[in-house]
């Protein structure tokens, strides 16, 4: 299959997302950067997501047409992909990137904030770097995605072995160019925090991953116990260290011990 050069193929993993996903769609077509298809992966929702998405896309379709433009080129635009049966956001992403037709994937959660010209900086800063890899910071918002002033910045760079400390990189601000990683490697393994797995996998087979100092994100945080979220947040890390990585019980702890006191420092 030929991927076309310059396209970038956004990938929404869907589910029960209704309250969100006509904004999503909304914000990537505000996008400064032109030329993108959108992926909505529907993951079985057990709300009105579907229909939300199916009634929009109608309307987007008649009015384009209204406008002359191609109904089938709309179509291939902005696609959506129902899953026969729930498999989690791992297998939804992956089922997008199978999908996808543009060289570029970009990841981009059904309830998170993209900033109108986040594609059109990053592309810029990927060709600057000649990168495969590339993540910008991104700010913290509460449940209306207000910003709450909080930002997670990122290193100009980051190898496999710094990246194992620090858990910076957010999956809706990633940009990957696969004429360099292959479509394989970048299957996230359908492992709990496998966003993070991921990154590791490609920064463990050589690359680094470039990073934008510049806030082109929300992430929306709704309301939860946030005592269960860090207990929760602790096993998927140690797991990844010990299970999915394969480190030894000391370097584990070494990273982990690093890892803890910089996620409390973000959150503080």
């Amino acid at each position: 299959m030929n991927f076309e050069d310059g396209l970038v193929s956004i990938i929404v993993p869907v589910y029960n997302a209704g309250e969100y996903i006509e904004e999503t769609i909304r914000m990537v077509e505000g996008q400064t950067y032109e030329n993108w298809e959108l992926l909505l992966v529907d993951d079985c929702s057990e709300d009105n997501s579907r229909q939300i998405i199916k009634d929009y896309l109608a309307k987007r379709r008649m009015a384009e047409q209204e406008k002359g433009k191609n109904g089938e080129e709309e179509k291939k635009r902005i696609r959506l992909i129902e899953k026969e049966s729930n498999q989690g956001a791992a297998m939804a992403r992956n089922t997008g990137i199978d999908a996808a037709r543009g060289r570029y994937i970009a990841f981009l959660d059904a309830d998170d904030i993209w900033m109108s010209e986040k594609l059109e900086k990053e592309m810029a800063f990927m060709q600057e770097k000649q990168a495969a890899f590339v993540c910008t910071s991104y700010e913290f918002g509460d449940e209306s995605a207000k910003g709450t002033g909080r930002i997670v910045h990122v290193p100009s760079s980051m190898t496999y072995r710094q990246a194992l400390s620090r858990t910076v990189i957010f999956t809706t601000t990633v940009l990957l160019d696969t004429a360099k990683t292959g479509r394989e490697l970048i299957h996230m393994p359908v492992v709990k925090s496998e966003d993070t797995a991921l990154w590791w996998k490609l920064l463990r087979n050589g690359f680094t991953v470039y990073g934008l100092d510049e806030v082109l994100a929300v992430y929306r945080r709704p309301a939860r116990s946030l005592s269960s979220n860090k207990l929760e947040a602790i096993k998927r890390i140690w797991y990844l260290y010990r299970k999915q990585e394969g480190l030894s019980f000391l370097y584990s702890a070494y990273n982990f011990v690093f890892w803890a006191f910089r996620a409390t420092v973000r959150r503080i």
